[in-house]
């Protein structure tokens, strides 16, 4: 599965991870693709380097590469407390009386909340990035529009390729504008965050929009089929995310969670806005629900949601509260019925993109018999 991007980085398959688990990441890189750690949950950056020390000792030499999100810029001397104070009082007592009618106790006062979401402030993004460039980083990626200008030319000055993630061709010819070095076309069936376009559509468009830019197709891929119709339609490779939620790698610390993951069906997702203030793909749940209701508050912008939020996110996946368990996870859910490991994973679809190649090949053979 290589292609001239592939070879270009040096991974054995054109296979790009996106994961927020070390462990996870690492197991990608080791079995030929290239695993990418999400910087977004960590809250300190001597958190994200000793992770990055594992990761350093865990990959065989092997390339990796961070996902960082820089979308919002605050005044310099603005904290992240001035931030949340601009949070409205009906917006809490939403969350409040949400949280009331599940039944969803308080924490305790020693177990802090353990999903902030400070991460989406470009301060914090530079702060992971002052510690990351110390590190062998093969690519950096952002998820929400293209890095600021001297992230870029710092990335450069360390020979690491730049990715950024688009819903459509405008935002692709953007980045190219911006001298990003990869662009992933990221459509409708993703998790996280998405656009209007579905994948089978945006691929070709995008290919055509930054050509020769390469381009990773990301959205609703699961199989190696769907790695090969990638392909096929222009990209130099596939970008996965959801896929890797429920491997034994995995770090979701929920059971309950992992259950509803494996027992989804490819509908029981939605796009919200309600965990970050941009749409983005997750199970839908009561919570979701909640946010859609004719009564409730329209959720806020980036980052005042992700803040007003993190509190009430940490509760329920701290007690399990099962009907609010959620997570951002892709359509391609429905594929996920089992708990394996990554390398498993990567074996079948590595097999199955050989398997398509070769009907591809047979249906091609039959197509020339008969001219």
């Amino acid at each position: 599965m290589e292609t001239e991007l592939s070879a270009r980085l040096g991974i054995e398959h054109a296979i790009f991870g996106f994961t927020p688990f070390p462990a996870v990441a690492a197991a990608i890189t080791r079995a030929g693709g290239l695993g990418v750690l999400g910087a977004v949950r960590y809250r300190a950056p001597e958190d994200l380097a000793r992770d990055l020390d594992w990761m350093q000792a865990h990959t065989d030499d092997k390339p990796y590469g961070l996902d960082v999100v820089m979308p919002a810029k605050i005044a310099d001397g603005v904290t992240e407390a001035d931030v949340e104070a601009m949070i409205p009082q009906r917006h809490r007592r939403f969350v409040r009386d949400t949280l009331a009618r599940h039944g969803v106790p308080e924490l305790a006062p020693d177990d802090p909340s353990g999903w902030r979401v400070t991460g989406w402030l470009e301060q914090v993004a530079r702060a992971q990035l002052d510690v990351a460039f110390d590190y062998p980083l093969t690519l950096l990626a952002n998820a929400l529009g293209s890095p600021p200008p001297d992230v870029v030319r710092r990335a450069r000055e360390h020979g690491v390729q730049v990715a950024a993630l688009a819903g459509s061709a405008r935002h692709a010819r953007r980045h190219r504008d911006a001298g990003i070095d990869i662009v992933v076309a990221q459509g409708y069936e993703a998790g996280g965050h998405t656009g209007e376009i579905a994948t089978m559509v945006l691929t070709p468009e995008v290919v055509r929009a930054v050509d020769p830019l390469p381009v990773l197709a990301a959205g609703g891929i699961g199989s190696g089929a769907q790695i090969a119709a990638g392909l096929a339609l222009g990209a130099q490779g596939v970008w996965l995310g959801s896929l890797w939620l429920t491997t034994e790698e995995a770090e979701l610390r929920s059971p309950a969670l992992t259950r509803k993951l494996l027992a989804a069906g490819s509908g029981d997702t939605v796009r919200s806005r309600a965990l970050t203030g941009k749409p983005a793909r997750q199970l839908r749940t009561a919570w979701t629900d909640a946010w859609e209701t004719a009564d409730g508050p329209d959720p806020l912008p980036m980052p005042l949601q992700g803040l007003l939020v993190a509190e009430a996110l940490s509760r329920i996946q701290r007690y399990e509260v099962e009907p609010l368990l959620g997570t951002p996870v892709g359509q391609i859910v429905g594929q996920m019925t089992e708990r394996r490991s990554v390398r498993a994973v990567f074996d079948e679809l590595t097999r199955g993109f050989a398997h398509a190649i070769e009907r591809l090949d047979r249906i091609a053979a039959r197509g020339e018999g008969r001219s």
